[in-house]
């Protein structure tokens, strides 16, 4: 008697708890991955150090110093200085900022390109079609001999537009977005093919409701899962693009500091001052690494057939 009175309560309270949260099951799943956590650590780590990190440091990027190049690991020099006497640790932090920002940039504009094709060739069957035939032309073509036709053509019409620095920025952005935006596409077309044979959307459908509503409404809240995994998987391939663009010397300007472009640079001094190719490798393998991780984190977190094992 004394175990059903105590149960009994406690089965009521449950009864009337608010139900939970569906993001709080998926941080839950999210932190059991131990290889996704470490990754979300480093990657916000690089994030703090890029961004916050010039607020704190006293030397700036491109402050050039002659009197002080090649020097090795100091105090006032942690990471040493380049040929033109330039602080490493500085370049590393814009470099960072960079990189990352072009990388999240392009998985913006990849992301939504992906998105709007999938789910609409997925919905209107009358241009699925001509959408895929588009989709398998994009994927039949060489990324980066495109890639660097695109930026022989567009860059000086671009910088004499909007200068040197952010007209590279839109070109390189937009060149890796429109890009890759082929595998979201078909992984959300093919959700949103089986999301239209379910009960509510076809309810939604039987009484009347604009395509446009059922897609915003009933379609769209449910593909999220697969495209919050695209997008942190692109964030890598962005980040990877930009470098090889940058090392063969058709990203940024030479002053303006990338993790490719300080390789690019570093290659010269490989023997004498290994660091200095070496630390921006080291810094693009750890940021896709990590960043590679907590897609696969997010993968297995909002998979519903995974969740709980």
């Amino acid at each position: 008697m004394t175990d059903r009175a105590t149960v009994a309560p406690e089965a009521a309270a449950a009864a009337f708890r608010p139900p939970r949260n569906h993001w709080w099951d998926v941080w839950d799943q999210f932190k059991t991955h131990k290889g996704a956590l470490s990754g979300m650590i480093v990657f916000v780590a690089i994030v703090l150090f890029c961004f916050l990190g010039p607020w704190l440091w006293i030397h700036d990027a491109t402050y050039i110093n002659i009197r002080a190049r090649n020097q090795g690991f100091s105090w006032m020099h942690p990471l040493g200085t380049d040929q033109l006497g330039r602080d490493m640790l500085a370049r590393m932090m814009k470099g960072g900022q960079v990189s990352l920002a072009v990388g999240i940039a392009a998985m913006v504009l990849s992301v939504l390109l992906g998105t709007l094709i999938g789910v609409v060739a997925g919905y209107f069957r009358r241009i699925d079609g001509l959408l895929m035939r588009m989709t398998d032309l994009f994927l039949a073509l060489p990324l980066l001999p495109l890639l660097l036709v695109m930026s022989m053509l567009f860059r000086q019409r671009l910088s004499s537009l909007f200068g040197v620095e952010t007209g590279m920025f839109i070109l390189i952005v937009t060149a890796i977005g429109v890009t890759s935006w082929m595998q979201t596409a078909r992984i959300v077309r093919g959700d949103v093919l089986a999301l239209k044979e379910r009960e509510y959307v076809l309810a939604a459908r039987s009484i009347g409701t604009p395509p446009r509503r059922v897609i915003l409404r009933h379609v769209l809240p449910n593909v999220l899962s697969p495209v919050m995994v695209s997008a942190t998987l692109m964030i890598a391939t962005a980040i990877i693009t930009e470098s090889a663009l940058s090392f063969l010397g058709l990203g940024f300007p030479p002053d303006f500091p990338t993790w490719g472009r300080l390789v690019s640079d570093g290659i010269d001094y490989l023997q004498q001052y290994p660091s200095r190719a070496i630390l921006p490798g080291l810094f693009i393998s750890l940021t896709v690494l990590s960043v590679n991780y907590v897609g696969d984190g997010l993968r297995d977190a909002l998979d519903p057939r995974i969740r709980g094992r």
